[in-house]
Formats: structure tokens, sequence, C-alpha cells
């Protein structure tokens, strides 16, 4: 059992960090193929009153400039020049301006920090009404995206805690286990085939779905093996178990994030076959008396 625990465990919990970091890792990329460069553009006399997003500018000019009431996300000058600038209610979100030299330019109620400028030259910059409080750069989108993602895998398990709920007794624990460890390791071996958003998400629901019919069934497996003055104590050292190997799969499969998938996709399939492949030696207790 403790083979099974741990192995169901590190997959599970793993790929369960692995979903969502992997979504947005997807999210990144595609924001950093549509980042526009702009390169030793002049702007004077000019009036931004639109938003600037996902831009670098580098060794710009802008001279006698206004940036009225818009917001900067993830925008970036290298080696650009203000002068007689005006910010004024302008919003800053994962902007940065790196070996900028700034002149006679009034930042007015935005939310820059120090931390913005990396090796900027400034000559009588001035900050007025600065806003304060705690500054984080947020991207809200990402988030509901995360959340969106964390709800639909748990909603999947509905359906399949349903299933193993009516076959539990007519199918039997051990082929209960044995074939979901078996069937999700297939579903993380179709994870080599998915190259956007949509399909891991989808490949998600499906793991999850037919991975909690394995933990339906390992728990009532458990119980049943174990005698009543046993019981607690296994159950405290498989779940002591588990929850190593749930720290394990998570920072194992964290790490290989954005490096490649092939390491978490192996690493889970192995231990889901592993595990299967045992819980299918395990006795029958459909018919066990509990003592």
């Amino acid at each position: 059992m403790a083979i099974i625990w741990f192995c169901m465990a590190f997959s599970y919990y793993g790929l369960s960090v692995w979903f969502p970091d992997m979504i947005k890792h997807l999210q990144y990329e595609e924001y950093e193929s549509k980042v526009k460069v702009f390169h030793r553009e002049r702007v004077e006399n000019f009036h931004f009153n639109f938003s600037l997003e996902n831009q670098i500018h580098k060794e710009g000019e802008y001279i006698r400039d206004m940036f009225v009431s818009i917001e900067m996300k993830s925008v970036t000058f290298e080696d650009s020049l203000f002068e007689d600038c005006h910010f004024k209610d302008v919003k800053f979100t994962d902007t940065v301006f790196d070996n900028c030299t700034i002149r006679s330019t009034v930042f007015y109620n935005t939310d820059l920090w120090e931390e913005k400028f990396v090796n900027c030259k400034m000559e009588n910059v001035t900050f007025e009404h600065n806003k304060r409080g705690c500054h984080l750069d947020t991207t809200e989108e990402n988030d509901v995206l995360i959340y969106l993602v964390s709800f639909l895998g748990s909603l999947a398990v509905l359906p399949g805690n349903i299933i193993s709920a009516l076959f539990m007794e007519k199918i039997g624990r051990v082929k209960i286990i044995g074939g979901s460890m078996l069937i999700s390791a297939g579903c993380t071996f179709f994870l080599f085939l998915s190259f956007s958003q949509s399909a891991i998400i989808a490949l998600q629901c499906l793991f999850c779905g037919v991975s909690v019919a394995a933990w339906n069934g390992i728990e009532v497996v458990t119980v049943e093996l174990y005698p009543a003055s046993k019981r607690a104590t296994a159950f405290g050292v498989l779940n002591a178990l588990c929850k190593l190997a749930a720290v394990l799969g998570s920072s194992i499969f964290a790490s290989f994030v954005g490096i490649t998938k092939a390491v978490p996709i192996l690493l889970s399939f192995a231990a889901l076959v592993c595990g299967g492949l045992v819980a299918l030696k395990l006795p029958d207790t459909r018919q066990k008396i509990l003592q």
C-alpha cells in the first residue's frame, strides 16, 4: 500500500502544480512573441493619451512630451532620453527605465519607485503626490485563468467520484485502483501532444476525473486491509508518506516548467504505471468483514 500511496500522490500532486504553471508559461511565451520593439525613435511635443503595452523602446528621445491618464504595461525603455516631459496620472505595471537619462521631468500622481529606474541619470526630476502603499505589479487576466483552471480541475473529479461510487462493489476495489492509475498514465502520455492552453486544460480535466477513482479505491482498500487496532496508525503513516510524495512531486515538476515537459510526463507516467501494476496484486477485499 505504501508504494501505491506514494506513486499516486507523487504524480497527482506534481501534475496539479505543473498544469497551471505550464499554462502560465505558455501565456508568457505567447505574450513575449507579440512584443513590439521601437529603435531610435524621436518624439517631440506629443501628447500620449493612449496606453502602451508589451513594448521595448531602445535609444529613443522624448522631448517635451505629455503622458496623461494612461497605463504602461510591460514596457521597457532602454538607453532613452526624457527631457521636459510630464507624466500625470500614469499607472506603471511591469515597466522599467533602464540606463535612461531623465531631465527636467515631472512625475505627478504615479506609482513609480526607485526600483523602476535601473542605472538612470536623473537631473532636476520632480515627483509629486506619488501613490503610497504597497506597490505590486499584477496581471489580472492570468490570475483569472489560473483560478479557472484550478476550478475546472476540481469540478472534473465529480463524475469520477460518482462513477467510482457506483461501480466500486461491482468491479472491485483492486480493479478500480489499477485501472484508474493505468488509464491516468495513458492520459499523461498524451501531454506530449499538447501544444496549446486548451489542450492542457482538457487533459487536466480528464486526468483529474480518472485519477480520483483510484484515490477512492485506495482509501476503501486501506480501511478494509487493516484491523481496527492498526487502522489509525496505518492511515497516519500512509498519509505522511503521501505528503512527502506531494512535496517531492510539486517541487520536481515545477522546476522543469519552461525547460522541458518530458521529465514531468515520464516521471508521472512511470509512477502511475508502477502503482497501477502493484495495485492489481492487492487482495480482493469486497467480501472481507471489517475487524
